[in-house]
């Protein structure tokens, strides 16, 4: 755990470091999570089940051009009985002045596992802004191992 808590102040202030150095905008974010989990069923095949959370957290995003940014998250996600830390850094590109488009790779740490707490997996996102601090967000995360579920987060967020 110390080490986990080591590696989240050295991104953090690796964060405060960039955002002094260039157009920095920080925010917060919540909502919806939908986690897709593959069930193996002795007869039938494959049956998918979805598990209900809910998540919440900040972000920074750092202008490095006129239409492209840095969005790294940290964010709490509560899951029933699964907790855990997704770190996602999103390359975001801005397609016009209401829509972003997010890709990038996303780390997680689970609080519940007792090996392999330390997963990756890949994002795809859309953002859609109501006005200049507002906006609300859909991201698709892919679970690259059977343990690792993907998963749909639909929420808001606001820049302060």
């Amino acid at each position: 755990m110390k080490n986990i808590t080591l590696l989240l102040i050295v991104i953090l202030s690796s964060f405060y470091t960039i955002s002094a150095q260039t157009a920095t905008i920080i925010g917060v974010k919540g909502g919806l999570n939908l986690t897709f989990v593959n069930v193996s069923e002795t007869i039938f095949g494959e049956n998918t089940e979805t598990e209900v959370g809910f998540y919440g957290g900040v972000y920074f995003d750092l202008n490095f051009g006129e239409n492209f940014h840095l969005q790294p998250e940290v964010l709490y996600v509560s899951l029933n009985d699964f907790k855990f830390l997704n770190a996602p850094i999103y390359l975001k590109y801005s397609a016009s002045e209401q829509f972003d488009i997010l890709v990038g790779p996303s780390m997680n740490y689970f609080f519940d596992f007792f090996s392999n707490k330390f997963k990756v997996r890949a994002d795809l996102g859309l953002n859609y802004n109501f006005s200049e601090r507002l906006n609300t967000h859909i991201k698709y995360t892919i679970g690259f191992e059977e343990i690792t579920p993907d998963g749909l987060f639909l929420g808001i967020g606001y820049r302060l």
